[in-house]
């Protein structure tokens, strides 16, 4: 058989299972709490858990409006430097070890007390690059802002497997049918303010681009050091206002009950029943993170480029933020639409819509670039970003949480994330080179990443349709429950499942048969 075909099957085993009644377990019942009354659309863990994933959008897409400002401060002491690169992606560098660590960290000791450690490591570091110095030297505060991003890096890394993990965990305790969608978008209704997963990423973004315009606003598009450095500064307020609520947090009765945090993880059963499918959604977000972070970090960039070269920061700054308010209805609409049609189906057809859109854009880019036709331009590239997100950028995390057991869904998370963050690293280095193919010709530079990102994104959907499970309201309890048959079935012993370490079932089993232990976490 070949390895394709091995992927195909791995994609469709858990709807075989669960059309041939192999679990038994009735999941369908979730709709209402033990008292009779319906379950929540809304819990505290899950606006703490999910809503942390606004610095990673905030930070990363902040990035490239500091580059501009810094590109007019510094002339070619910042454009010929080797930091300019650096700087933009060395993030993602640090925010794959800060993904693989808090993996391994969030399956074997704490969900929650791993949110901790990382906001603490996010709001230190994210302070430090804000007052980047170094003897005077220009250069030499490149490379130390280079340096403490990498560190912020890991501190964001630390948000994923352990904050939308917890996240995802989470959603068992709100209302069935919903379940897709707060894990997407979270309304505080008390608060008349919003709570995201992936959309507090996008929310990141539009923030990561306004900031800098208001602050280009309020110096009168002078005081450029002042500019770049407030603008990263205020990536600092939101973490330490999500440390204060994580520290209420309780871990979650999934995680209490079906950990592996005090045995010994059978890792090679693991990787022959999950691995093929952890390949499928490694690559689908490697795509996706390739073409979105790529695309935000330089949409200031492109519009620069637009604009003539005297074009004032607020004109730029402010059309950068109307191209990244786009990002918000895509995940908005997308957030219902996952749980309506379901998260594999919702990627497939938002990816099919990019890249029939980045086709028609990449073909009129010589109309639609002219100055007077910026409005145009922000709305159609616009439409292409928040298609990305209806699609995969909802959906992969979404996926990535829900399609494996308890037990080992920090680091499956964590290794698709970190190898979506690769992709991100590695498209912050390609895209130029995609412009440079161009040659001399403008139009052909600009054309050609569209070309390149529409036909990857046709490749996401075929991976999507073939190779992927669907994803149900009750996927977590049922994944824990094939996973733990498996276990079984291989001749592992499942009651060692929750306990803590060292210790045995023998000593915390009461009498219904449910280790104390596990509740009492």
């Amino acid at each position: 058989m070949s390895f394709i075909s091995r992927l195909t099957v791995a994609g469709r085993q858990a709807e075989r299972e669960r059309a041939e009644g192999i679990v038994h377990e009735d999941f369908t019942n979730d709709h209402v709490l033990a008292n009779g009354e319906k379950k929540p659309l809304l819990t505290m863990p899950v606006v703490a858990c999910g809503a942390g994933l606004f610095s990673d959008g905030y930070i990363n897409n902040v990035i490239g409006s500091v580059g501009t400002i810094l590109a007019l401060q510094y002339g070619t002491l910042w454009t010929k430097s080797h930091a300019k690169s650096i700087v933009s992606a060395i993030v993602f560098a640090g925010t794959v070890l800060g993904q693989l660590f808090f993996g391994v960290l969030a399956d074997r000791w704490s969900r929650t007390n791993s949110l901790i450690v990382s906001t603490v490591i996010l709001v230190v570091f994210t302070a430090l690059a804000t007052g980047s110095y170094f003897k005077g030297s220009v250069a030499g505060m490149f490379n130390i802002l280079a340096a403490w991003r990498f560190f912020v890096g890991i501190g964001i890394g630390g948000e994923y497997p352990a904050g939308s993990v917890g996240c995802a965990e989470s959603t068992g305790e709100v209302r069935s049918g919903w379940r897709h969608f707060v894990f997407i978008l979270r309304l505080d209704s008390t608060a008349n303010s919003s709570s995201f997963t992936n959309s507090i990423i996008d929310l990141g973004f539009v923030i990561g681009a306004f900031v800098p315009y208001v602050v280009a606003a309020a110096c009168h598009n002078g005081h450029l050091s002042v500019q770049w450095r407030v603008s990263l500064g205020i990536g600092c307020v939101f973490p330490l206002i999500l440390f204060v609520m994580r520290l209420f947090v309780k871990e979650n009765e999934e995680f209490n009950k079906n950990s592996m945090r005090g045995v010994r993880t059978p890792y090679w059963l693991v990787i022959k029943f999950y691995g093929p499918r952890l390949i499928v959604v490694s690559l689908i977000w490697f795509i996706y993170d390739f073409l979105t972070y790529a695309f935000g970090i330089y949409s200031s960039t492109i519009l620069a480029n637009i604009f003539p070269s005297d074009a004032p920061l607020t004109t730029i700054f402010g059309w950068n933020t109307v191209i990244n308010l786009f990002y918000l209805p895509g995940s908005l609409l997308g957030a219902k639409a996952s749980d309506l049609i379901g998260p594999r189906y919702c990627l497939i057809l938002g990816v099919t819509l990019q890249a029939i859109v980045g086709y028609a854009m990449a073909a009129d880019y010589a109309h639609l670039s002219q100055p007077h036709m910026v409005g145009a331009f922000a709305t159609v590239y616009g439409i292409f970003l928040s298609l990305g997100e209806f699609g995969p950028g909802n959906n992969i995390g979404l996926l990535a949480a829900k399609t494996s057991a308890t037990g080992v869904r920090g680091q499956y998370y964590g290794i698709a994330a970190a190898i979506g963050k690769i992709g991100a690293f590695v498209g912050t280095y390609v895209y130029p080179y995609i412009e440079a193919a161009g040659g001399n010709d403008a139009n052909a530079s600009a054309q050609y990443p569209f070309y390149v990102s529409s036909s990857l994104s046709i490749l996401s959907a075929l991976l999507a349709l073939f190779l992927l499970p669907n994803v149900g309201q009750d996927t977590i309890q049922y994944e824990d429950a094939r996973f733990r048959r498996y276990l079984e079935e291989n001749g592992w012993d499942t009651t060692q499942l929750g306990l803590n370490k060292g210790a045995s079932i023998e000593q915390v089993e009461d009498g219904t048969g449910i280790a104390e232990t596990k509740a009492s976490m």
